[in-house]
């Protein structure tokens, strides 16, 4: 493929520049005389709109055209197996105001799915409700929110750590909790001492990420769920590192009242546009009465949909569930068996095979091993004007999707690495090959990177100036 024809790929207007009155077309496919001017749409041959959209779709970077390694993503391959289960006539074409009877087998996969989650989690009784992992982590606030409720109590404050997810104390906020922040020892988990100076009558929960942003293990956790527990508080599992300890251990046996389960990370589901996510919701005995209803049950040989819940929080959401994403899901699961254990030990093997392959090459603060992913500094590239985000940027000439980068905020220059299970040995090679060489290039060429577009999108500006139609983009 020759740079010019590149280049060509990333030149290419809107339907409406492309249909403007200059454009040369074919003799068919015209917008109809008796139209022209009453519609606002390109004048455009169905051929030339077709294959407009797919060289847009060929400009994107997805996990089917190349390695994606999202620190805290995990960004896997979605297995065809699990998409070909989402487009049985049964499941494809549902619709949620069906009755019962001509929905059973849904509603038993939905049934059965939480009780695998339930199993895998550690948990007493899951929801399904939740369409994304922060939609999770908000209804597992609601629900520790009610528990203390219903025990009389008014606490105000959820800790998290200074390594947790960023969504984790704007679910916080947007609960109504008071964010309190405990920083970490030097070996890069929850400062003990810290979090028990923190934790107070006023503490409604931690949320932990166990293994933690760094890609380490809190070893200290059975430690610090005592604690917790000891203020009357509750522990939050936040289920984005699941993938780290999946089989091998589990956040119940740990300590943890609540966790969610992010289905497009861990089970293999596509993510955002390409999915939705899913975030179900799995919590101990204690606090079942609360969940979200309808919870599935059954009655009588038959699953339904019940609303007799009295203590449950209610609906987190209009209909139950990203349903076609709980499929992907359950066929994950029920493809791997009893080998789901492999999954996790296969992504902690690359993540720990790169750290090696990337030894000498930039630091890793907090150094010793790793779970399913890692973090390294870019910090020594600033000495010759270079930014994490420069390198960012090249590794998209070389043909790899960035690392998460500037996160967590704990290192300096972040580069965040996570290589899923489902990447195999000569994809890890290449990668530390392309992050080897661009650490010892040119600086300045660096800064003009990626070469195969005309400049850097203005982040800063777009986020401010959201033209999302072309009315809007002609209005400035």
């Amino acid at each position: 493929m020759t740079g010019q024809y590149r280049m060509a790929r990333y030149d290419e207007g809107t339907v409406f520049e492309i249909g403007g009155e200059s454009h040369v077309r074919s003799a068919t496919g015209h917008i109809p005389d008796g139209l022209k001017g009453t519609v606002d749409l390109p004048d455009l041959t169905e051929a030339e709109v077709m294959r407009h959209y797919v060289r847009l779709s060929q400009m994107n970077h997805c996990v089917e055209s190349g390695f994606y390694p999202l620190g805290s993503c995990t960004m896997k391959h979605n297995p065809r197996s699990s998409v070909w289960a989402a487009t049985l006539p049964g499941f494809a074409s549902i619709h949620p105001e069906q009755p019962f009877s001509t929905v059973q087998g849904a509603l038993g996969l939905m049934y059965e799915l939480e009780r695998m989650l339930a199993e895998i989690g550690g948990m007493k009784a899951v929801t399904l409700q939740p369409a994304a992992g922060a939609q999770g982590e908000y209804t597992g606030l609601l629900l520790i929110k009610a528990y203390h409720e219903a025990n009389g109590e008014s606490r105000d404050q959820v800790i998290v750590p200074d390594t947790a997810h960023g969504t984790n104390p704007a679910t916080a906020a947007m609960a109504g909790y008071d964010v309190i922040e405990v920083p970490s020892a030097d070996d890069g988990t929850v400062d003990l001492d810290a979090l028990k100076e923190a934790l107070s009558d006023r503490t409604a929960a931690l949320m932990l990420t166990n293994p933690n942003t760094l890609g380490i293990f809190e070893g200290r956790v059975t430690e610090i769920a005592k604690a917790v527990h000891e203020s009357g508080a509750l522990l939050y599992y936040d289920g984005a590192n699941l993938n780290a300890i999946m089989g091998i251990t589990k956040p119940g046996a740990m300590g943890f009242d609540v966790v969610h389960f992010n289905l497009h990370k861990t089970f293999g589901t596509p993510h955002g546009g390409g999915g939705p996510g899913s975030g179900p919701v799995g919590v101990v005995e204690r606090l079942e009465p609360f969940l979200p209803v309808p919870r599935i049950t059954r009655e009588n040989d038959m699953f339904v949909l019940s609303d007799d819940v009295p203590a449950s929080i209610g609906k987190v959401q209009s209909f139950y569930g990203n349903f076609l994403v709980l499929v992907r899901a359950y066929a994950f699961i029920k493809s791997h068996g009893s080998s789901l254990q492999e999954v996790s030990e296969m992504a902690v093997l690359n993540a720990n095979y790169l750290v090696a392959r990337l030894n000498g090459v930039l630091p890793m603060p907090y150094g010793k091993l790793r779970k399913h992913e890692f973090v390294l500094s870019g910090e020594p590239l600033k000495e010759k004007g270079v930014k994490t985000l420069d390198v960012a940027k090249r590794l998209g000439d070389m043909g790899f999707h960035a690392p998460t980068i500037y996160f967590p905020h704990i290192v300096e220059e972040a580069m965040m690495i996570e290589p899923t299970e489902t990447e195999d040995k000569a994809t890890l090679d290449a990668f530390a090959d392309a992050l080897t060489c661009i650490v010892s290039e040119d600086p300045e060429g660096l800064k003009c990177a990626p070469t195969e577009v005309e400049a850097r999108v203005d982040e800063v500006f777009a986020a401010k100036n959201m033209w999302l139609t072309w009315d809007l983009a002609q209005q400035d």
